[in-house]
């Protein structure tokens, strides 16, 4: 599988095994090249290479300690002398773009690279969607067919991970043709890069050079250097982290201290048990923070192995694909990503260098809806990190399937960046319409837009969609109706009256049809102060006679229940009322609720919450006098209504009505069902309205989280009253508050 969101997996492995190597690696080859007498370049330097035009050139290697270089590339010419540790470094001047001419390096030995270009080198880096090769992407035969271009130049990186920074890696330049851009990698070399590559050489005319550096199923962190971490104040605990795992550093040197203090401590003690036969005291562990990076997605692995060895290899830019992995991390992504490119930038020394990157496409990626829209967010703030900037490719995605195969017009977005930004071409639309400004007219909303181009339009000929607005008073988010008036839009709808804050393309599934005319699309944004308001308080005038007793945000559901609030130790008061309100917030944002009260089942206050085991909570009787306040379409509302009956357990249960509900199937999990063992089984919360034939609420399994059971109103299909939904992690918020009426 190429994409897989893949969890820290930091286990505990033979540790002064682990411990001992890292030692080695860094006493050699793992931080300083290996000392030998012939004169050697890294890989990065080989007969094909493209070298990067207008800029200073670093060529470095090893050879014998204090032995004289020469460097020659074409009619520039360097000497440098080794250190003592055999490492040399030449610095020639910048060069104009052409070729082919040779770099040779002479001490003891010689070395030549033939064949070599000088133009515009590119780093491509990222997950499977950078990593996604040529021979997938759409018209892929086609593609490769006429993928004839000697002046692009290859360079795939291995994939690798270690847990020191390597000097070197494996890979080979080659010069670009068929066969060889469909040769290795994930059916070939990286087909967001190549397209990328192949519209810069044909626009600019000159060699180009990429380097394919990406791993899919992979996070930012691993990616990222120290000195990325250590550069941004918030992640700080990040960079402590990464300290800690690495032997160079005081932090680690002093927690190691620490830790063999302790280790020569126990031995003293175990030394005296044994002398005296007594028990031995449990010899200290060792700290598992000391260990370095031993998997694929710890803190710098991928740097470490990947990014290290073209260090300071000149060139112009960096483009990046990644995000899925990390989705879920909100705006903390943002400064992930300047984490990022603050330790790339700084370690290759060529000041503020281009980043451009594809925000990633709309996908099922499961779970909220909204959280993928959050990650947008992040994407989009990180654009204020000069230099930089984003491309948006929600209108060439695959909501079936992570790896869209248009790479074609990922790589032409990204080099319309390039070309406008780095290069200088003017009056090219290289970007869709961003939001600019928001100003509330009335009973509408009007959004302003930067590069609109040749103006805003629709992709499909249709109204603008994914657009949604809210009332200041009432109401959660509604569908907005969109008017196009020059670069704004005006947005409005019939049942809000006081808008107050918008929000475009806020769900992971959205494909819009904003553009500008060029074709370019808007990405997810919003912007106005969402109204903080009780859905209880608006719309439910019995509560205000009632006590809050708990309140539980349903996404922290698993095997044990904590409560948001907790009254229950002080409501010390007799009551005669039981209150229950559910709020789910469904995918297009709407919140659906349901108010029930009945007379009172029981005098416990802690026999009235989720019925876990601890709980002792324990029912499945009648209740009497149900008031109903609900805005889901078909539940029966209204006051003193008769029918009511609760299904409360933490049991396994069946289908049969052996309790004889009326209107209740003994076929089909409803209102009327059996609790079975285990008495710790799977676990029912139900209020019910068997003469409507109603399920008013469920919240059944609550052990498995996200995969719990929720719901208002009858199931639409399968089981009425939820069972086996598992869909919790659909809603985006889930609420359920307990209350009580004191007499």
């Amino acid at each position: 599988m190429q994409f897989m969101k893949m969890k820290n997996r930091r286990g505990v492995r033979p540790v002064w095994i682990m411990y001992a190597l890292t030692a080695l690696l860094m006493a050699g080859g793992g931080f300083s090249p290996s000392l030998q007498a012939e004169v050697r370049l890294p890989k990065v330097f080989a007969s094909h290479m493209v070298l990067q035009r207008e800029k200073p050139l670093v060529i470095w290697g090893w050879a014998d300690p204090n032995e004289t270089i020469k460097v020659q590339l074409a009619s520039e010419r360097c000497e440098v002398r080794a250190n003592d540790r055999g490492e040399w470094k030449a610095v020639l001047p910048a060069m104009k773009a052409g070729g082919p001419c040779t770099l040779t390096v002479s001490g003891s030995s010689t070395v030549r690279c033939d064949d070599v270009m000088i133009g515009e080198v590119w780093l491509c880096s990222g997950q499977s969607n950078m990593e996604f090769g040529i021979g997938r992407c759409r018209n892929a035969k086609e593609e490769i067919a006429a993928a004839n271009y000697p002046n692009i130049r290859l360079l795939m990186v291995p994939n690798r991970w270690t847990p020191t920074p390597q000097d070197d890696m494996d890979g080979v330049w080659k010069v670009c043709s068929p066969q060889t851009v469909a040769e290795g990698g994930w059916d070939g070399f990286s087909a967001v890069g190549y397209f990328f590559g192949r519209e810069l050489h044909q626009k600019l005319g000159v060699p180009v050079g990429l380097i394919d550096a990406d791993w899919g199923g992979t996070r930012i962190q691993p990616w990222t250097p120290p000195e990325g971490f250590a550069s941004v104040p918030s992640l700080k605990h990040d960079s402590e982290l990464v300290q800690l795992a690495d032997p160079r550093t005081p932090l680690h040197q002093q927690r190691l201290e620490q830790t063999l203090d302790e280790t020569e401590r126990w031995l003293d003690a175990a030394r005296k048990a044994l002398t005296q036969r007594e028990l031995v005291p449990t010899m200290p562990t060792f700290p598992t923070e000391l260990l370095p990076p031993h998997d694929v997605q710890d803190a710098t692995a991928l740097f470490n192995g990947m990014i290290q060895p073209l260090i300071p290899f000149a060139m112009r830019g960096v483009i990046w694909y990644q995000g899925e992995s990390n989705d879920g991390d909100g705006m903390v992504y943002a400064d992930r990503m300047k984490a990022l490119l603050n330790g790339w930038r700084q370690l290759w020394g060529e000041g503020d260098f281009p980043f451009y990157f594809v925000q990633i496409a709309p996908f099922n990626y499961g779970g909220n809806p909204e959280t993928t829209a959050e990650l947008w967010e992040a994407q989009t703030a990180a654009q204020a990190i000069p230099n930089t900037g984003m491309v948006v490719v929600n209108d060439i995605g695959n909501l079936k399937d992570i790896h869209p195969t248009d790479k074609q017009d990922v790589g032409h977005r990204l080099a319309l960046w390039a070309l406008a930004k780095t290069y200088g071409e003017s009056n090219l639309v290289y970007c869709g319409p961003t939001f600019k400004a928001m100003i509330i007219a009335g009973d509408t909303l009007r959004v302003s837009f930067d590069h609109v181009g040749g103006g805003l339009a629709s992709r499909d000929g249709k109204p603008l969609n994914w657009f949604e607005i809210i009332d200041a008073d009432e109401g959660g988010w509604m569908p907005a109706e969109v008017r196009i008036d020059g670069s704004t839009v005006v947005l409005s709808a019939p049942s809000v009256k006081r808008p107050v804050a918008m929000r475009f393309a806020w769900s992971m599934l959205a494909e819009p049809n904003l553009m500008n005319a060029e074709g370019l699309p808007a990405g997810a944004f919003r912007a106005g102060n969402v109204p903080k308001r009780d859905l209880l308080v608006m719309h439910v005038p019995e509560a205000k006679n009632y006590q809050l007793v708990y309140d539980l945000d349903l996404n922290r559901l698993g095997p044990n229940i904590t409560c948001d609030v907790d009254n229950s130790g002080r409501i010390h008061k007799p009551f005669d009322r039981v209150a229950y309100f559910l709020e789910l917030q469904v995918a297009d944002g709407r919140t659906q609720y349901v108010y029930v009260s009945m007379d009172a089942f029981t005098d416990k206050l802690d026999q009235l919450g989720v019925p876990t085991l601890a709980s002792g909570a324990h029912f499945q009787q009648n209740v009497a006098n149900l008031d109903v306040y609900s805005n889901v379409q078909g539940i029966v509302t209204g006051t003193n209504l008769a029918g009511g009956n609760i299904e409360f357990w933490p049991n396994n249960y069946g289908t049969a009505n052996s309790a004889n509900v009326p209107n209740a199937s003994s076929d089909t999990y409803d209102f009327g069902d059996e609790p079975t063992d285990p008495p710790d089984g799977y676990g029912c919360m139900q209020v019910h309205n068997h003469n409507a034939r109603q399920t008013l609420f469920a919240v059944n399994h609550w052990k498995e989280g996200s995969r719990a059971d929720l719901g208002i109103g009858n199931q639409p299909k399968d089981n009425p009253d939820w069972t086996f939904a598992a869909n919790a992690g659909s809603y985006p918020m889930k609420r359920l508050r307990v209350l009580v009426r004191c007499k």
